[in-house]
């Protein structure tokens, strides 16, 4: 009697290469919050998620397409020092709202030392954020500074001009010299890094004489209690009699 074949269809993420279940249930049933890390070819997202029973709740989001339009990144946004400065951003963000732990998760993708993920993930760690990692995966500062990278420019604009400008279109499409990267590199970090302390200091400044004065001179008077008088019983008066006693 043949019963059939046994063949068993996977789920639809699974099949698309997106979700690896057994992955996934582990890193939920640690309740511990998943430090994700995705990327394309030109763009890298890092997120933070808590996984609830109504879908995954985003605690803390970076793009690297915020390097460009708030702290002024002009270099390819797909190669590691922009990987590192969104996870950077990310991990900042986080601390700012009091998220320090969370579990590394890289979805389908192989973890390859030195890649992007692992320089996303690296820059959750200089930022402050608890994730435990093994520390030979990590890229090395030469790297996620772009140093590499301009070390490379030099040696094609030495050798081949031509492969040199198609190579970095992009850098030169935005005035940016390909051996200038590890400098504009430290000088996107200082800004992403100022952005989130500036605040945090302005709270810890002591309040000065003249400022506490200013604080109580604006502050409204408050309007004087209304002192009640005791109310005064009357006593009832005698009835005057209609008639005289005789």
């Amino acid at each position: 009697m043949a019963l059939g074949p046994n063949y068993r269809v996977s789920y639809r993420r699974r099949r698309k290469g997106k979700t690896d279940y057994q992955a996934r249930r582990a890193l939920v049933l640690s309740r511990i919050p998943r430090f994700i890390v995705r990327g394309s070819l030109g763009h890298m997202t890092v997120q933070i998620a808590e996984a609830q029973s109504t879908g995954d709740r985003i605690l803390s989001s970076a793009n690297s397409k915020e390097l460009i339009k708030t702290y002024g990144w002009q270099a390819n946004c797909g190669n590691l020092p922009s990987a590192y400065l969104t996870g950077f951003l990310c991990g900042l963000k986080a601390e700012r709202k009091g998220i320090k732990k969370a579990i590394l998760d890289i979805g389908l993708f192989s973890p390859t030392k030195g890649s992007r993920i692992f320089a996303a993930l690296k820059g959750a760690l200089d930022a402050g954020a608890e994730i435990p990692c093994a520390k030979e995966k990590l890229p090395s500062d030469k790297q996620i500074s772009g140093q590499s990278i301009a070390e490379y420019a030099q040696q094609l604009s030495t050798n081949e001009q031509e492969a040199n400008q198609k190579q970095f279109s992009h850098y030169l499409k935005e005035k940016l010299e390909p051996e200038q990267l590890p400098e504009h590199f430290s000088q996107t970090r200082e800004k992403i890094e100022k952005s989130f302390k500036l605040p945090k200091e302005e709270e810890k400044k002591p309040e000065t004489k003249a400022r506490t004065k200013e604080k109580t001179r604006m502050k409204p008077s408050k309007p004087k209690a209304k002192t009640m008088k005791p109310k005064t019983i009357r006593k009832p008066e005698k009835k005057r009699t209609e008639e005289k006693e005789a």
